[in-house]
């Protein structure tokens, strides 16, 4: 039946009206659609994303296969705010075992206190530990493993022993020949290389390789390098995939989101790190026992005359028996320091001098940090800064050079 013409005509009124403002609405949307991509893609592009972010490009690697993890509280995706060891449940791969670097899992131990085999609560995962007994994962460690995960925060010091660890990790898969992925994440000293290089004598486990204290690679890039210079036990070479960063170059910016060890609890104390460790060998305390571990420094002995910041280091967590525990000690504050370009060793020629030049400022310690005796040695004779780094530049540029070879992000 046919409707009357004026009925007719208002229906059709009311459906353009309706029509055009849907119309209206839609292209708002999409509008607002484009503008809101765009602005995830400024953010992406301007935004780290590390190594465990990009699951698109690990996670087909891990499909039916039984997997080992080397991790700590680091091993974070930054996107999705969780740790990667419950990522990877949660995306049901087969997660067999959790290798626990110094520190341990979540980060708790003392520098140089024993890590012990456990049990992770929330997933029930057995943990080994890569700092107690086995520094190297024996094969029956490896028993059942198809292949093995690395993701942990460095922080650019040879004497940081997370690449003893990646070595020893490397060496065991290549001698059972499990592939490993390293899940790259940058380094907050990546900036500069600089210190004595390491001699073969003077090799630890805080000093594996003929590198500078300031080595300026990330995880993934070492990880390339001593796979590409022969050294692991008997030349072997380990099958290696790194995920690189995305938006990353080794002049960027970067504020570690969390702490890498109980002693490094800000980008301050990470910067200054490689000068300040070098009292770790001698009687001067670099703060632990205090909320200014590695940014501030100081001994019972020096005078106050010439280090007027005052400090008693006591118990705390990080540092049980922290050193002069309970004794005031007279320092400098380097809380408002730079971020620095080069190693600084002026506050060590500084507090030896003021210290007398007596035998015991340093210890057996010291020569283990440096690499060399020749540091020690120079600085008895009365070396300036300068004087020293001058012996280092033609062993920094043959590095440098050698470097190059491996660099991800150029």
């Amino acid at each position: 039946m046919k409707l009357p013409f004026f009925k007719s005509t208002f229906l059709l009124f009311l459906f353009m009206a309706f029509s055009c403002g849907s119309s209206s609405e839609t292209k708002a949307k999409n509008q607002d659609t484009i503008i809101q991509k765009k602005q995830d893609s400024i953010i992406d592009d301007a935004t780290i994303r590390v190594g465990a972010d990009l699951s698109e490009l690990y996670l087909p690697l891990l499909k039916n296969k039984k997997v080992g993890i080397v991790a700590n509280q680091t091993s974070m995706l930054s996107e999705k705010k969780i740790h990667l060891v419950d990522f990877l449940m949660e995306e049901q791969v087969s997660l067999l075992k959790v290798f626990a670097p110094e520190h341990g899992f979540r980060g708790k131990a003392d520098a140089g206190e024993v890590v012990k085999d456990g049990i992770d609560t929330k997933t029930g995962l057995p943990i080994l530990s890569l700092y107690g007994k086995n520094k190297k994962p024996s094969p029956k460690h490896l028993e059942g493993i198809d292949i093995m995960i690395f993701d942990i925060q460095d922080v650019g010091a040879r004497f940081y022993t997370y690449i003893s660890t990646l070595h020893y990790m490397m060496e065991a898969c290549a001698e059972a020949n499990i592939p490993l992925i390293v899940l790259d994440r940058p380094n907050p000293n990546g900036h500069y290389i600089d210190g004595p290089i390491l001699e073969k004598e003077h090799t630890s486990f805080i000093g594996m390789h003929p590198v500078p204290v300031v080595h300026g690679m990330t995880i993934g890039e070492y990880a390339q390098m001593i796979n590409g210079q022969g050294w692991l036990n008997n030349s072997l070479k380990c099958n290696v995939t790194v995920i690189e960063m995305k938006n990353y170059s080794h002049t960027t910016e970067y504020s570690l989101p969390i702490k890498p060890s109980p002693n490094l609890p800000n980008d301050i104390s990470i910067s200054l790190y490689p000068s300040l460790c070098f009292f770790e060998g001698t009687i001067v305390s670099a703060g632990r026992g205090t909320g200014m571990q590695f940014q501030i420094f100081g001994a019972p002995q020096l005078p106050q005359k010439y280090f007027p910041f005052t400090f008693t280091p006591q118990a705390n967590e990080g540092a049980k028996y922290p050193k002069f525990k309970g004794e005031l000690c007279y320092g400098l504050d380097l809380r408002e320091s730079r971020k620095y370009n080069t190693l600084n060793l002026e506050w060590l020629i500084e507090a030896y001098v003021a210290y007398g030049k007596k035998p015991d400022f340093f210890n057996a310690f010291f020569t283990k940090l440096a690499g060399t005796k020749k540091l020690q040695e120079q600085i008895e004779k009365g070396y300036t800064y300068r004087d020293i780094r001058a012996t280092w530049l033609n062993d920094l540029a043959y590095y440098d050079r050698m470097r190059s070879l491996y660099l991800l992000y150029k």
